[in-house]
């Protein structure tokens, strides 16, 4: 599920400006994602239950269910996520929840619908993003994701654009780098993937002024390839 078209993501964005919504919807962030050829896992948005079980079947399971709504930006909290469904039963059953928790959390809520996705495997898991400095313009971070993320603050900043030696210098120089060359008998993590993804949320910034915000978290990577699993972007004020 891979392809170029960075005119897409120009019409994506035009979208949630005529909506005035300031917030992509996942769904969107990810077809701009998929724009410049970053990777994300098999992905379909329904918006009534009895598209979802067909859905699950196409994107393949287990899978992922996710509340789609403008006005609900942390899923977690508002219980919008559900994981490793592996059945008919569970996802259509999940439907239900997701849209019942999602109108407990916000009456006035919009629901789009939900985001059926495919449940990638357990990776060693980082974080790319990228936000628009006032003083400096676009610039792309990279660290540690997982549990100690946030507590660690092991991250790295370059200004867009990357080079590729700017990408390579970003990874190697958080303190759990060696956690990407193979701890303790691990298999490395794919470096180059990583490069190819930070270079691509540096071209989204350049080229995409609109957009404020990029949170690639998490992104899982593997010996061979790398996969997004969540993607939050943030355009600037309407």
């Amino acid at each position: 599920m891979t392809f170029l078209n960075h005119h897409l993501a120009q019409q994506v964005i035009r979208t949630a400006i005529q909506d005035r919504r300031q917030v992509l919807l996942e769904s969107e962030a990810k077809e701009i994602c998929l724009a410049y050829g970053i990777p994300t896992p098999e992905f379909l948005l329904v918006d009534n239950a009895s598209q979802v079980a067909a859905a699950a079947e196409k994107v393949t399971y287990p899978v992922v269910l996710k509340i789609v709504s403008p006005d609900i930006l942390h899923k977690t909290e508002a219980g919008g996520v559900l994981v490793n469904l592996k059945s008919k039963d569970e996802v259509e059953s999940g439907y239900h929840t997701l849209v019942k928790n999602a109108k407990a959390y916000s009456e006035k809520a919009r629901i789009r619908g939900v985001l059926v996705q495919h449940m990638v495997p357990k990776g060693i898991e980082v974080i790319v993003g990228a936000l628009r400095d006032i003083q400096f313009g676009p610039t792309v971070m990279f660290g540690l994701g997982g549990l100690f993320a946030e507590a660690l603050k092991d991250t790295s900043f370059r200004l867009a654009p990357l080079s590729v030696l700017d990408a390579q210098e970003m990874i190697q120089e958080i303190k759990a780098y060696p956690v990407l060359k193979g701890f303790r008998g691990q298999a490395p993590a794919d470096e180059q993937a990583i490069i190819r993804i930070l270079k691509a949320v540096s071209e989204i910034m350049l080229e995409n002024h609109a957009i404020d915000q990029i949170d690639l978290n998490p992104v899982m990577v593997y010996t061979a390839g790398a996969n997004v699993a969540d993607v939050r972007m943030i355009l600037r004020g309407i």
